[in-house]
């Protein structure tokens, strides 16, 4: 227990720094006035961290996330608060809401990329290259100083800085959810894996070569066309086969074959999907991401420019759902399975505050509302309606349905409407908390103002309007995008403290699998846009999934205020990820 003194003269912020030797703290005030520095030798960092979180649950600054957490983790120490520079540089260095941000923008230096592990397992806390600099951003402490103080300046004037400092506390707190994901893994079956490969694909190939069932597949598609040598895997080769077939397709994507009537396209469509699993999850995957029963992914938070996660390993953003059954909880534990119902169209209701696109969701799926409404026929045409008004879809059956929209909910549909006209004047759009849309290129104002000169000729003109709308397009959905990515960090922050607040249990065979600060308390163990799984012990699997619902509520409020809107989950609790 710590005492109200302790915890009165314990830092509010920890600023963090190193070089090839050591690692180096400034210890910093509530006002940030700086009250102490201290120099460790690496070794020793971890106890000396420990420490610190327990004595008052500090904000700890550091430059990049991958560089420091994976250590502490190994370790046994959980951090409840971080401010992650490199992600914080890139949010506020191109945010329309910062109104000094020159400083900011002018250190390059913080635009680098994140560090990376070669390893699932956690990197030394020195991970130098050959010239004795380490990867990603600048990693010394004066530097980190430095681009705190900038962050904190930019934040301080900007023209709303609540928002700007909730965006900026939940892209950290992603940060540490993204190495906590890695660190305690996702539980995997790895002969379920296995099994369900043979059953779908055929035995492992020993000496090389495609399993039978892919032969086979492989073989249908080119007796249907006639040619028994074609490449399958060479698209240019593959196109010209389906030419001389009659198949006239530009591509030989799965939605365009799907519109063709030959006896090729079910046998090519069934091959495509049996190769895109051996490639992309077969038993070389299994191999390289599952070991001691844990999938450990690679995520990149604020990866894609909405913000948005990417995966750099692993590809946990594209598992199958059929190799879902393969996921599957330690004995003893459960899985906390949730997704959010139509995540996007509620955050859009809510950022609009459109009473009437609420009230269609309300403790419902939304699409039924939409159609109780009266706006459209079915659920079907509601779910093309809606999508189609926050991608821009101007054409069939979504250009029929949208007006319709508009006339029943027309403050959301405003909202994106406006969005997409920022966009085509070459404007900037940003999310609820603040993050912007990159600017237009250089190549696309040339583009708009060659069309505006006397001698533009028809295509230029042609071209122009074109581009103009791809990017209303896009700052359409940006927005939407952007806020519901938000929202699931907000949803993901709260969730991560509940659980930990829940009391551990004695360790059980094979829980050690989850690192030593998981091995005895429920956890997020995976996260793909608008779902997490948690891994509960089985006497807090109930308890947890409550958490689960109650953080999806807290995350509404958090964001939208007053104003009433359900994030409407599917939550169930299972021994497997697999629908029962």
């Amino acid at each position: 227990m710590v005492s109200p003194e302790d915890a009165a003269r314990a830092p509010a912020w920890i600023v963090l720094g190193r070089d090839e030797a050591a690692v180096f703290a400034a210890l910093l005030d509530g006002d940030g006035v700086e009250s102490e520095r201290v120099r460790l030798e690496a070794s020793a960092f971890p106890r000396w961290a420990a420490v610190q979180e327990a004595s008052g649950s500090p904000r700890w600054v550091w430059n990049d996330a991958p560089q420091w957490y994976p250590q502490l983790l190994a370790a046994g120490v959980r951090l409840a608060r971080c401010h992650d520079l490199r992600l914080v540089h890139a949010i506020l260095s191109r945010s329309e809401l910062v109104t000094n941000g020159e400083a900011l923008r002018a250190a390059v230096e913080w635009d680098a990329p994140p560090f990376v592990a070669e390893t699932v397992q956690a990197p030394t806390l020195f991970d130098l290259d050959a010239t004795g600099a380490a990867s990603g951003p600048p990693a010394s402490l004066d530097a980190a100083l430095g681009e705190w103080i900038r962050q904190r300046d930019a934040v301080a004037s900007s023209r709303v800085p609540g928002r700007l400092r909730l965006l900026v506390a939940a892209e950290s707190a992603g940060a540490l959810i993204a190495e906590e994901l890695r660190a305690a893994g996702l539980p995997w079956d790895a002969r379920a894996h296995d099994r369900i490969l043979t059953e779908t694909l055929g035995e492992r190939p020993l000496g090389g070569g495609q399993p039978a069932l892919l032969a086979a597949a492989a073989a249908r598609v080119r007796e249907a066309l006639g040619d028994p040598t074609v490449s399958l895997d060479s698209q240019p080769k593959l196109l010209r086969a389906l030419h001389r077939a009659g198949v006239l397709v530009e591509s030989t994507s799965r939605w365009e074959l799907a519109e063709q009537r030959h006896p090729v396209i079910e046998p090519l469509l069934e091959y495509k999907k049996l190769s895109r699993l051996l490639s992309a999850n077969g038993w070389a995957w299994l191999d390289e991401w599952v070991a001691d029963g844990r999938f450990r992914p690679v995520f990149v938070p604020g990866g894609v420019v909405t913000g948005r996660w990417a995966s750099s390993g692993g590809g946990a953003l594209q598992l199958p759902r059929q190799l879902r059954p393969a996921v599957h909880a330690d004995p003893g534990w459960k899985l906390i399975v949730a997704d959010v119902a139509q995540l996007e169209p509620r955050v859009l209701a809510a950022m609009a505050s459109d009473t009437a696109l609420a009230a269609a969701a309300r403790g419902r799926d939304l699409y039924a509302g939409i159609v109780e409404s009266g706006a459209v026929a079915s659920r079907q045409d509601a779910k093309i309606a809606l999508l189609g008004a926050m991608y821009g879809a101007t054409t069939g059956e979504s250009g029929r349905l949208v007006p319709r929209l508009r006339r029943i909910y027309p403050r959301a549909m405003g909202l994106v409407d406006d969005a997409a006209q920022t966009g085509e004047d070459g404007g900037i759009v940003s999310t609820w908390l603040g993050r912007s849309a990159p600017p237009p290129s250089e190549t696309w104002d040339a583009a708009q103002s060659r069309a505006t000169e006397a001698e533009a000729s028809g295509a230029d003109e042609s071209r122009a309007r074109r581009w103009a709308r791809d990017r209303g397009r896009f700052t359409r959905n940006f927005i939407v995008q952007g806020t519901a990515a938000e929202w699931a960090l907000a949803w993901m922050a709260d969730l991560r403290a509940r659980l930990f607040a829940l009391p551990p249990v004695p360790p059980a065979e094979g829980s050690e699998r989850s690192g030593p600060v998981f091995a005895r308390h429920p956890h997020l163990a995976f996260f793909l846009h608008d779902e997490v799984i948690v891994h509960a012990p089985e006497a807090l699997a109930e308890t947890a999934a409550q958490c689960v619902t109650d953080a999806a509520t807290a995350a509404g409020r958090l964001l939208f205020g007053d104003f009433s809107v359900d994030f409407l989950l599917d939550v169930r609790v299972s021994d497997s990820a697999g629908k029962d």
